[in-house]
């Protein structure tokens, strides 16, 4: 996967696209809400978050800690013609901007390979949560045929595409995320396995 912030959006307008609103659609349902406030964490160029606002009436911050990433969501949320309900923000999940109990739900989809320290990222979430919302925090790729488009167009483009998916899938196992939950003091959690990955589900 291309490290810059051109490569990554290139790679996620180009092949990942077809699975956003496919998971957008899924985690809406399991939260069972339609409005309040959403916060996409790690939002990289903000197709999650625009899908999340074209599924449902919820207002959006896509937040990245890599203001040049930033700048390709300002682009892609103008386009999609969701300026007034999504905004592009800022920030690092370890230190989130936002007061306590005031985040309804909580998307972030392969971000949490990356986070260098889980249980603070999960504290914080916690703590932004409002009473009665749910953060999904994963890996998935949709669905079946979803996941073998974007396997075989990025195995053309990467020859090392399955080590670099299975480095990273190493970093953030089942139960090293459960270990972090726990050592966070979160109780109401649980790991969702999908057929095409899985959802860390933390509920207030």
């Amino acid at each position: 996967m291309p490290r810059n912030a051109a490569g990554f959006d290139r790679i996620a307008t180009q092949v990942f696209a077809p699975l956003y609103p496919v998971v957008a659609r899924r985690l809406l349902s399991w939260a069972g809400i339609e409005e309040g406030r959403c916060v996409d964490l790690g939002a990289g160029p903000g197709l999650l978050g625009i899908e999340v606002a074209a599924h449902s009436q919820m207002d959006v911050l896509a937040l990245d800690c890599d203001p040049e990433m930033l700048s390709f969501a300002c682009q892609h949320i103008r386009e999609a013609g969701f300026s007034e309900r999504v905004m592009p923000l800022l920030g690092d999940v370890h230190i989130l901007p936002f007061c306590d109990n005031t985040v309804d739900l909580f998307v972030s989809r392969g971000s949490v390979f990356f986070w260098e320290d889980r249980p603070r990222a999960f504290s914080e979430i916690f703590r932004v949560l409002a009473p009665g919302g749910t953060a999904y925090l994963g890996g998935s790729f949709g669905t079946p045929a979803i996941k073998e488009e974007i396997f075989t167009e990025m195995r053309r483009r990467n020859p090392h595409w399955d080590e670099d998916v299975a480095r990273r899938s190493g970093r953030a196992r089942p139960a090293a995320l459960s270990a972090a939950l726990s050592t966070a003091g979160l109780r109401d959690t649980r790991i969702k396995e999908e057929e095409t990955g899985f959802w860390v589900e933390i509920k207030k």
